[in-house]
């Protein structure tokens, strides 16, 4: 491996250009960015001109890039159906993944993945930055201090009111897999499991609604969508309850009648204290016999969050970590397994939801 790793990005869309390249910037002593794929050539083009090295190739067949032996990692950046497919090419082909979220269209879709990545000893990880927040990383540092203690009951939030997002594929259920549950509940989910450190749930409920699709106009933040166009649900709710008995609550939208919105956020209750992310962090619980709350100050960096610059963003840090696995052989910060079991509890909501029966899990 070069001193430098070789990155090939398949897909240079919206959440190319607004998260993973615009934060790897930041490593330009670490990675150069030397292959870009797109089915939209241009785009690629673009991408190319913006953020790769001055030889950088562009290609719109992803298997052109795979076939570059140069290549370290590869970034697969594109529309939830296609996750599985590139990303069990690319680990097969010698390469480092890692895979925008949700992992896959579905679990089994998933669980492909994990199997590769075991089978080729290559590194995968999905991009669920929102564990690297100051608030996230703050609440997790409480709860592996046992400052909640056995965390029992928890709700893992992503409620937005009127924000569809009308561009790309989101609105698309064929090449997305759902809506707001699969998009956003995802980040809520995976936050909630880590806090935790429980991957083992029992069985769900899972409800799906699609009540708002045809109500114009929408009042939505980013324009109106054409009648027929929502063709995923607008809003999804979990019951889960884990092996040990811990139940988790899943609420999601995209488009709901409520105020009090809040997006990819967890509340946890154990047996010594709780916390919630309502107002920044609040930790409580009972110290001398009297309710307490905690507010941390978390405007500046500190020990806890360090790893380089204090001050970076979660999509840095996250980029920071993954560089750091790949160059030390070190695990993911998110592992495939971890991400596997959020795609699990997924789908077996959009189940339990299409059935109207609990869906339970199998080993």
């Amino acid at each position: 491996m070069s001193e430098k790793l070789r990155l090939g990005i398949i897909g240079c869309g919206g959440i190319a250009n607004g998260k993973h390249l615009p934060s790897l910037k930041a490593f330009k002593n670490d990675v150069e960015l030397v292959y870009f794929c797109d089915i939209i050539r241009e785009r690629a083009e673009k991408a190319a001109k913006e953020y790769g090295t001055p030889e950088a190739k562009v290609c719109e067949d992803y298997k052109e890039l795979l076939a570059d032996r140069s290549i370290d990692v590869v970034y697969v950046l594109t529309p939830n159906r296609s996750h599985s497919i590139i990303t069990v090419d690319a680990l097969e082909a010698g390469k480092h993944v890692m895979c925008e979220k949700p992992m896959a269209i579905n679990a089994a879709e998933a669980k492909k993945m994990v199997e590769a990545a075991k089978r080729t000893g290559k590194k995968l990880t999905i991009g669920y930055q929102n564990r690297n927040r100051p608030d996230s990383l703050y609440v997790k540092q409480e709860a592996d201090n046992g400052t909640f203690g056995e965390i029992y009951f928890a709700k893992a939030i992503a409620l937005r009111r009127r924000a569809v997002p009308t561009w790309g594929v989101f609105m698309n259920e064929y090449e997305q897999g759902g809506g707001p549950l699969i998009d956003i509940g995802t980040h809520a989910l995976d936050l909630t499991l880590w806090c935790m450190n429980n991957y083992k749930p029992k069985f769900c409920v899972g409800t799906t609604y699609h009540k708002l699709a045809d109500k114009f106009p929408t009042g939505n933040a980013w324009g109106d969508w054409k009648p027929g166009d929502l063709t995923v649900e607008d809003s999804a709710f979990g019951f889960i309850v884990m092996e040990n008995g811990a139940t988790i609550i899943l609420e999601s939208s995209w488009a709901l009648n409520i105020l009090d919105t809040r997006e990819a956020v967890t509340v946890l209750c154990g047996t010594e204290g709780g916390a919630d992310m309502n107002d920044g962090v609040r930790i409580n619980g009972i110290r001398n016999g009297r309710q307490y709350v905690l507010k941390p100050d978390l405007s500046a960096g500190g020990v806890a969050f360090y790893d380089g610059d204090a001050g970076d963003s979660a999509q840095v840090r996250e980029q920071r970590l993954w560089i750091d696995a790949i160059k030390n052989d070190k695990e993911p910060a998110v592992t495939p397994e971890q991400a596997y079991t959020v795609s699990r509890i997924l789908d077996g909501i959009y189940i339990s939801a299409k059935t109207g029966k609990p869906f339970y899990f199998e080993d």
